[in-house]
C-alpha cells in the first residue's frame, strides 16, 4: 500500500504549518485547505504559497460552505485538523463539527485526527471552570466522530515547548528568566515537554499505523518527562547561574487566577492541573492508548537541554 493522501485543515497555524511540513517530509501527497475568509492576511497566504512550492496542493474550502468541505475531503484518505483551540488567540474547536459532518457524508476517510494536541480531554472531567470549556468542546467533537463511526486517532501532545519550556513555565512570557523564577507548589510534579516539530513528526507517523487506529496516541518521550524544578535546573546549568526562586502555593495560584480576564483564566487554569495535580503523568497508558516514542523509536526527538540552548 502507498502512503495515504492527507488533507490538513488549519495548515497555517502554530502546529498546522509543522504538520504540513512533516507530511511533505514523510512523502505524503499533501493537501492544505485555503479558506476564502483569509482575506488580507498576507502572511498566511504567503505561507500557503510556500507549501505549494514545496509540493503541496491548495484546496479552497470553507466551514460556511458544506459542499466545499465534502469536495476537499473526497480528495484524500486522511484528514488532520489543526485549527486553533487557544482562547487568547482564537478558539475554533467546535467548528470541527462541520468537518465531521463533511467527513461522514464523503464516506471515504480512513483516519481523522481532530485538533487536540494537548492534555487528554477524556481525563479532564473535573477540570476547573472556566478552563474546562476547552475539554468539553474537544469531547463534543470526539462524541460526534465516534457516533459517525469515523476511524480516528487522538493526539495527546502534552506541553508545547514554545509555550512551556522556553518560558520555564512562567505565566505571561515565552522566554526564560535570568534572575527570578516562580515555581508551582514545590515544583516536583512531572510534566512532558515537546518540541513542536516533534509533535508533527509523531502525528504524521501515526496516520497509516494500524496500532494507533481508534486510539489516543500519547507523546511521552522519556527524557522529556521533567518536573518544573528539573527544567529550571537545566536552564541554570546552561547560563551558569542559580535563579532566585519563589514557590506559589495552590491557594495563592487560585486567588491570582480569579483576578484575570476570562480568556486568560481559561488557559492559565490548565496550569493548576498540570503543575499542582500532575495530570500529564499521574496515570498509566491503558489498552485505549499507545505511546509514541515506543512505537517510533527512530524519531530522534529534541531534548530540553538542547531546546533551551537557543535562548542562552
Amino acid at each position: 500500500m502507498g502512503k495515504s493522501k492527507v488533507l490538513v485543515v488549519g495548515g497555517t497555524g502554530y502546529i498546522g504549518r509543522r504538520i504540513v511540513r512533516a507530511c511533505l517530509a514523510e512523502g505524503h501527497e499533501t493537501y492544505v485547505v485555503q479558506r476564502p475568509e483569509l482575506g488580507l492576511q498576507i502572511e498566511k497566504l504567503q505561507m500557503l504559497l510556500s507549501f505549494k512550492k514545496q509540493g503541496a496542493h491548495l484546496v479552497e474550502a470553507s466551514f460556511s460552505d458544506h459542499k466545499s468541505l465534502v469536495d476537499a475531503v473526497k480528495k484524500v484518505d486522511v484528514v488532520i485538523s489543526a485549527i486553533s483551540g487557544v482562547h487568547f488567540r482564537t478558539h475554533c474547536i467546535t467548528l470541527q463539527l462541520k468537518l465531521v459532518h463533511a467527513i461522514k457524508e464523503a464516506g471515504n476517510i480512513k483516519r481523522f485526527l481532530p485538533s487536540e494536541f494537548g492534555l487528554d480531554p477524556a481525563r479532564m472531567g473535573d477540570a476547573l471552570e472556566p478552563g474546562r470549556v476547552t475539554f468539553e468542546d474537544k469531547m463534543a467533537v470526539r462524541k460526534a466522530i465516534e457516533e459517525a463511526n469515523i476511524p480516528f486517532t487522538y493526539i495527546s501532545a502534552n506541553l508545547f515547548a514554545g509555550y512551556f519550556a522556553g518560558s520555564l513555565s512562567q505565566m505571561g512570557c515565552f522566554v526564560p528568566p535570568r534572575d527570578k523564577v516562580h515555581l508551582f507548589g514545590d515544583g516536583t510534579l512531572k510534566a512532558v515537554f515537546l518540541d513542536e516539530d516533534d509533535v508533527a513528526t509523531y502525528t504524521v507517523k501515526a496516520i497509516d499505523d494500524p496500532r494507533t487506529l481508534n486510539k489516543t496516541l500519547y507523546l511521552r518521550p522519556p527524557e522529556n518527562i521533567l518536573s518544573q524544578a528539573e527544567l529550571i535546573g537545566i536552564w541554570e546549568k546552561l547560563i551558569g547561574k542559580e535563579l532566585e526562586k519563589t514557590y506559589i502555593p495552590p491557594e495563592g495560584f487560585l486567588t491570582t487566577l480569579k483576578g484575570l480576564d476570562y480568556k486568560l483564566q481559561v488557559g492559565i487554569g490548565h496550569f493548576y492541573h498540570i503543575f499542582y495535580e500532575g495530570c500529564l503523568t499521574n496515570f498509566e497508558i491503558g489498552e485505549e492508548g499507545a505511546e509514541a516514542s515506543k512505537l517510533y523509536p527512530e524519531v530522534n526527538y529534541t531534548r530540553m537541554d538542547e531546546y533551551l540552548k537557543i535562548y542562552v
